[in-house]
């Protein structure tokens, strides 16, 4: 089945709508699918093997249906494949070569691309963001070699390549990477006017209280909408640390308060997971006060990140937002959080 009838017999059984956006990526999809499902040709002794075909970089808005057309094609591929959250993929990274550092490797990149190349010849990548210098300096090498090795990369991206690490930290030395993206994949963007993700959160309410059965199960409902029951953990890699989400699909991530605000977590980590976030389910918010006011800072740290980052943020918690700080040190500073708080259950919040 090509990428064109997967597409249409969604449409025919009511699971998507014409979208001319995202039918116009079609080609560019079924290119890779039907490159992919051809035998592979090897070189002869006097000629080399032909190049692999381009990868693809999809980029656009939030809630356009990349990811789901990425899907789509992961479907569809039938060849050796992966699809992973680009910020899980990079912990994996650094994992393996801590390994082969481990084993005494001096360059511990190219284990790490052979070992992949021997698995698979279609990686897919969700949310390509690079905000670590680290990263940085580890995916041009690590790209470059896979795609030498035949591997077909397709990724999605909120963002054009150029604005990739933007502002970021020796931001010339990665550059040859965006170079790469240019010269070895397909750049197309998705223009589509539709913000499906948004269509799920409009007129429902983002903000439950109090804590009890009920908003445990609108939340349950509104998480399914958004993730089609596919989440999985995902760890992040801040500083060195790791910071586990225990749930994610596609921009879409859910923590309790606990997992966030009770462990001793900072900005840095509240903006990386804004950073791989664009919706938020955070549960079982508890009335802060001096009891527990390490907490409640985490708290405040955490809305701010979320707020500068335009995340969009699904609660439960104990009180409205105006009655969840009342009494102790720091109620004063916690008008502008309950401020935020209120502003971002508006129907236009949201990136």
């Amino acid at each position: 089945m090509t990428v064109q009838d997967a597409y249409r017999d969604k449409i025919a059984k009511g699971q998507l709508h014409h979208d001319p956006a995202q039918e116009d990526v079609l080609d560019e999809l079924e290119r890779i699918r039907a490159a992919l499902a051809a035998p592979v040709k090897r070189g002869g002794l006097f000629r080399k093997a032909p190049p692999p075909p381009k990868g693809l970089y999809m980029w656009g808005g939030v809630g356009r249906g990349k990811s789901m057309l990425m899907d789509l094609l992961f479907g569809l591929v039938d060849a050796p494949k992966q699809r992973a959250h680009f910020h899980a993929f990079m912990q994996w990274v650094h994992e393996e070569m801590n390994d082969a550092r481990k084993r005494g490797v001096d360059d511990a990149i190219a284990p790490v691309a052979e070992k992949l190349a021997d698995k698979v010849r279609f990686l897919a990548f969700d949310e390509m963001q690079i905000s670590d210098i680290t990263d940085a300096m580890i995916v041009g090498r690590l790209f470059t070699a896979l795609m030498d090795a035949g591997v077909v990369v397709v990724t999605t991206s909120n963002r054009p390549p150029d604005d990739l690490y933007k502002d970021g930290l020796n931001r010339q030395l990665f550059l040859p990477f965006i170079a790469l993206l240019h010269n070895r994949m397909v750049i197309h963007e998705l223009t589509s006017d539709t913000d499906y993700r948004q269509g799920v959160l409009t007129g429902t309410p983002r903000y439950f209280t109090p804590n009890n059965a009920g908003a445990r199960a609108k939340i349950d409902a509104l998480w399914d909408d958004l993730t089609q029951g596919s989440a999985e953990p995902l760890t992040l890699r801040v500083k060195g640390r790791d910071v586990v989400i225990p749930g994610f699909h596609n921009g879409v991530a859910r923590a309790s308060f606990h997992d966030l605000c009770g462990q001793p977590l900072g900005a840095g980590d509240y903006l990386a997971l804004a950073a791989a976030a664009r919706v938020l389910v955070l549960e079982d918010i508890p009335r802060l006060s001096r009891a527990n006011f390490n907490e409640a800072k985490r708290f405040v740290t955490l809305i701010d990140a979320l707020y500068e980052a335009h995340v969009q943020l699904i609660c439960s918690a104990a009180a409205a937002p105006d009655m969840l700080y009342v009494e102790g040190e720091g109620v004063f500073e916690f008008e502008r959080t309950a401020s935020r708080l209120r502003e971002m259950q508006g129907a236009g919040w949201g990136r």
